[in-house]
């Protein structure tokens, strides 16, 4: 037998190896995930009857009134900037606090648990906690009442959305940020501060590109938490604020249009996959 063949045996066991090994986690995800999303997928080509009930066969009619009512349109819109706005909102506020819980030199380990802590309260909890905060009567308007400012509607309003959101997510995006601040090296910015640059150059030039990779990672989970997410907008919103997540509840639970709901919910898949694609193509740039 020689050498080549050897070679190849060895391979082909190999192969069939890490088949056998990654067969159960194909099978969930066949299961778990590619299924459904194929039923949704044929669900959003049915029509509705009046009833809540689906017609037989497979037709472009739901796609066709979907894709020509503007009404969806300006929600889809509505959807993505406000993501992304709690997205670069969460940036700005945990960028900071992250940096420094990497900086610390004493009870990190304590400082990062108080970070992700509120991880173990329920989200419908902290949103009935800032529905009481930010309601008419409630502690932040008294509070700019208190200092003669008008406070602006911050309950059934995209301000509210935004408030609670992005306390909510804040805890996701410090440790994605925490685990891009584990890449910097102190003493390339000793040896830049050697070299005459001011704070502000050391940032630039060197924290903020090297951090770039939990940044994206952050920015990506935060945009598809913030653009998947019901519940919050939903209690915050109080049906004032149309988003694609509330519209596919209220379209499969209110008014029984499975298939509307269906299409939405594509829409949705289709801007995660937008927005995985957008970062890959920044990770390549910033590696």
């Amino acid at each position: 037998m020689t050498v080549s063949t050897v070679d190849a045996d060895a391979r082909s066991g190999g192969g069939r190896l890490l088949l056998t090994l990654l067969l159960p986690i194909i099978f969930v995800n066949v299961i778990a995930f590619i299924a459904p999303v194929a039923n949704l997928v044929a669900m959003s080509f049915r029509e509705a009857t009046a009833t809540g009930s689906m017609k037989e066969g497979m037709d472009l009619a739901t796609w066709s009134s979907l894709v020509g009512d503007a009404y969806y349109w300006s929600m889809l819109w509505r959807t993505i900037w406000i993501g992304a706005l709690i997205t670069l909102v969460t940036l700005v506020l945990s960028y900071p606090l992250a940096l420094f819980v990497s900086r610390a030199e004493k009870a990190k380990a304590l400082l990062i648990v108080l970070c992700i802590s509120p991880l173990l309260i329920s989200a419908v909890v902290r949103t009935y906690g800032w529905m009481v905060i930010l309601g008419d009567q409630g502690f932040l308007p008294a509070l700019l009442r208190s200092f003669n400012v008008t406070p602006p509607r911050l309950i059934n309003s995209q301000l509210g959305v935004v408030i609670g959101m992005t306390e909510i997510l804040m805890p996701y995006m410090i440790l994605s940020l925490l685990s891009g601040f584990g890449k910097l090296d102190t003493t390339l910015e000793q040896a830049a501060e050697t070299l005459g640059a001011g704070p502000l150059t050391v940032f630039r030039r060197i924290v903020l590109p090297l951090s770039m990779p939990g940044v994206l990672l952050g920015c990506l989970l935060c945009f598809v938490l913030a653009v998947s997410s019901f519940i919050t907008p939903k209690m915050l919103g109080g049906g004032r604020v149309a988003l694609l997540a509330t519209e596919i509840y209220d379209q499969a639970i209110v008014t029984l249009n499975w298939p509307v709901a269906a299409c939405l919910s594509v829409l949705i898949l289709i801007v995660f996959g937008t927005a995985l694609l957008f970062y890959g193509q920044l990770s390549k740039i910033v590696e």
